[in-house]
């Protein structure tokens, strides 16, 4: 996706995975500068370490308390921001109003919550561990429950749907208008099958990932990102 988007816009850059293991995160992100990094992407497990080693954080990422994009200038701080927050409304592509139900208390929850609060959605929190859904409902100023109620717009942020087989019987999935699964793979997810039976719009996550992809590129680069190219890639089949 990302190495597409650098095709289109004519840079000779390239987007690289770097397993890094916790213990050698922050060694390794000090050392991405001088060795010809722009920026980087942070993923799972690593957004807090992220926030914690930024030396400058945008309005965003300060909100959540997660990075998902670092970048690099010589000679300056290590800057963090967080676009998992505006990407999801990028990819929810409407105006959000009424209620929303975000499952989940790690850090993409927290940034899908801040985002709907941002926007004026009425926010509800929950987790299967109802303590981590509390201490985000209070470090973010919005509502947690353990038996939610219908919502306008409902957010996967758990894992469910990571792995084959796994069951919906632990989520509770409520009457809503529009369903939003943050993960993502080659095929439909548990989620994303339960919400075509029943009518919901689907925003599927790897719309949400070319989206938060997008604007990381904007920041790195400073240009507008080709949305068109990235989604065409990241949709591609695998071969």
């Amino acid at each position: 996706m990302m190495n597409a988007a650098f095709g289109e816009l004519g840079l000779d850059w390239r987007y690289l995975k770097l397993p890094v293991p916790a213990e050698r995160f922050e060694q390794t992100v000090r050392a991405l500068s001088g060795s010809g990094y722009r920026g980087a992407n942070v993923t799972i497990p690593h957004k807090v370490s992220a926030y914690n080693l930024a030396g400058e954080l945008s309005d965003a990422a300060r909100a959540i308390g997660a990075v998902n994009t670092l970048s690099f200038e010589e000679g300056g701080p290590i800057a963090g921001d967080n676009t998992d927050a505006g990407g999801l409304l990028d990819a929810v592509a409407e105006p959000v109003s009424g209620t929303a139900l975000v499952m989940g208390a790690g850090g993409a929850a927290r940034a899908a919550a801040w985002a709907l609060a941002q926007a004026g959605t009425d926010v509800t929190v929950w987790s299967r561990t109802p303590e981590h859904a509390a201490e985000l409902a209070a470090d973010l100023g919005v509502r947690h429950s353990e038996r939610p109620g219908p919502s306008d717009l409902l957010v996967n942020a758990t894992s469910v749907g990571l792995r084959p087989g796994d069951s919906l019987e632990a989520l509770p999935l409520v009457d809503t208008r529009v369903v939003v699964d943050l993960v993502y793979g080659a095929a439909p997810t548990p989620v994303v099958r339960w919400a075509e039976e029943r009518g919901a719009r689907v925003v599927d996550g790897l719309e949400v990932l070319v989206r938060q992809g997008a604007r990381s590129l904007a920041v790195w680069t400073g240009e507008e990102p080709p949305v068109e190219a990235m989604r065409t890639a990241a949709f591609r089949p695998a071969v």
